[in-house]
């Protein structure tokens, strides 16, 4: 085989393993872009939900000290993320600068009521989550009320909802559709050495001695294929958060680097499968039929 890349015969084939090695590329961006796309979607779904505020109302004359026990009491509950105590006075000063007047100096006194935003985690962000933490919470003498928007977190839920399995559809098409591209992309490169392959095998060379090393150099152009492809990816990254610089609170190099790895395992497992069947098919092919 080693002979074979060096003669004139090798060279001829040098551009069809450079398409070759461009079009997985090509391929394995795609799927790149896809599970960044999903990634972000990930990060967003779990930014709007965690952002999602209680407001709980402290009862009128309750003492500031118990108030913040209350809310170290809430900060280890399973379903808060985190919590931000609102003192009246704050709950004031955040009403004037939204009204753009002193409203306190005209009545005369601050009619506003301490409380306390509560954060929930991700997988607490629902209306029976919620309901059933505003249950506990109302046995407490300290607590008036909670107040949020059950409407919205219904609407947030659903539309997160159906994104997701949108996307997944999309997902699962792309991939069926990147499979037979590469596939046929490698088929179509080992197609223009069969006649090598069929000499090998009519010289006494075993399939599997033969197979080896087409199987190692499609490992090698999967390989490279997902590499231009990360950098591309890289740089797709780096244009995406230049020109929409809030995509920085759904950054996650973690993450990125799973989908990274993932494209190379796709497109070396893709790769390697698709040129042992094309070898295989060649070996079983009788010489006559090698000419249609």
């Amino acid at each position: 085989m080693e002979e074979f890349e060096g003669s004139t015969a090798a060279k001829k084939t040098k551009p069809v393993y450079i398409s070759t090695v461009i079009s997985i590329a090509l391929v394995l961006l795609m799927i790149g872009l896809l599970g960044l796309i999903m990634v972000h979607a990930r990060n967003l779904s779990k930014y709007v939900k965690e952002n999602i505020v209680l407001n709980i109302i402290v009862s009128d004359g309750a003492k500031e000290v118990d108030v913040l026990a209350l809310q170290k009491q809430l900060d280890t509950h399973p379903y808060v993320l985190r919590s931000q105590y609102v003192s009246k006075e704050i709950a004031a000063r955040n009403l004037q600068k939204d009204l753009g007047e002193e409203f306190v100096q005209f009545l005369g006194y601050n009619p506003l009521l301490s409380s306390i935003d509560v954060y929930m985690k991700e997988e607490y962000a629902n209306n029976a989550s919620i309901e059933n933490f505003t249950r506990q919470l109302s046995k407490n003498p300290l607590v008036k009320e909670v107040i949020y928007q059950k409407s919205l977190i219904d609407m947030v839920n659903q539309n997160i909802k159906v994104i997701s399995l949108v996307i997944l559809a999309f997902a699962g098409t792309l991939l069926i559709i990147a499979i037979a591209l590469i596939n046929n992309t490698i088929r179509l490169a080992i197609y223009s050495q069969r006649f090598l392959i069929k000499s090998m095998q009519l010289v006494g060379a075993t399939k599997n001695f033969i197979r080896a090393p087409f199987i190692g150099y499609g490992i090698i152009h999967g390989l490279l294929g997902s590499l231009i492809a990360i950098i591309l990816l890289l740089g797709a990254l780096y244009l995406a958060q230049q020109q929409i610089p809030e995509l920085v609170i759904l950054k996650n190099w973690y993450e990125f680097a799973l989908v990274f790895a993932g494209v190379v395992a796709i497109g070396i497992l893709i790769a390697g499968l698709s040129t042992y069947f094309a070898v295989t098919k060649y070996l079983r092919l009788k010489v006559n039929n090698l000419y249609r």
